[in-house]
């Protein structure tokens, strides 16, 4: 069985993957693969209709969200060589999307390496929600910290905000904090299928990185990057909207989705 000691290692590898930390590609294809071991075994305790309607691999990452880390725009201003405003959320989109890009080459690599062993290639799929899972904490972050950046604050629990920044991922759109509901509507039965929706699509993209030798990793590595900053272009825009251009001051110490 897999227990709350797997789900926790399972948070802590998707949140080591998902950090802007340079990690190099040795490492990342070790996480990787420890990770999508972890979820085989996961998938095999929630059963073949869980995990073919997108069910498990959206509860589990609705579970991981909301210990994401992340940083206030001062942090992310220091982080980033002093950077504020439309330069730093820039930055913050070129980061996002070159660790997307990694990971969908080692996810992709991964896989054609169990494409090209045909005794194992079942394993594969494991890969793949590993690499779907990473990619979309990473996007998540994203979006949580360009809110940050842009000073459109979203306010609630930990759990409530994850939901939120989760629920923006899913629909591709920025939350507007003024909205009546945008808070509590990311808890219910319709943001939800949106997260399984979303979840499959992403795990479809990565299941077309599957091929022999190296066609994979390059592929995985393309279309995540492609992805992300198209992502990022739409937030962004959402984000004008509501309050205009990034400010160019950092500002005060505000907590991430953990609190």
């Amino acid at each position: 069985m897999v227990g709350p000691g797997t789900d926790r290692e399972i948070g802590e590898l998707v949140g080591q993957l998902a950090a802007d930390d340079g990690m190099d590609r040795e490492t990342r294809g070790r996480l990787l693969a420890r990770l999508a071991k972890l979820l085989a075994a996961s998938a095999r305790t929630a059963g073949a209709k869980g995990v073919a309607r997108g069910r498990w691999l959206a509860d589990l990452f609705t579970a991981i969200v909301p210990h994401v880390p992340i940083r206030d725009r001062a942090t992310l201003s220091a982080h980033h060589r002093g950077l504020t405003g439309e330069a730093l959320a820039d930055n913050l989109v070129k980061v996002a999307a070159n660790a997307t890009t990694a990971v969908g080459a080692a996810g992709g690599a991964l896989a054609a390496v169990e494409f090209a062993a045909p005794p194992l290639l079942l394993s594969a799929p494991a890969q793949i929600a590993a690499e779907t899972l990473v990619v979309a904490a990473i996007e998540v972050k994203m979006i949580a910290e360009l809110h940050e950046v842009y000073d459109v604050r979203v306010q609630g629990s930990g759990t409530a905000r994850a939901a939120a920044f989760a629920t923006a991922w899913a629909k591709q759109r920025g939350v507007n904090p003024l909205e009546a509901g945008s808070l509590t509507g990311a808890l219910g039965a319709a943001s939800k299928a949106a997260l399984r929706k979303r979840m499959l699509r992403t795990l479809g993209r990565s299941m077309s990185t599957m091929g022999p030798f190296l066609t994979g990793a390059a592929a995985g590595a393309a279309l995540n990057r492609t992805a992300t900053k198209k992502l990022a272009a739409s937030i962004r825009d959402d984000l004008r909207n509501l309050g205009g251009p990034a400010p160019e001051l950092p500002g005060d110490h505000h907590p991430g989705i953990e609190n």
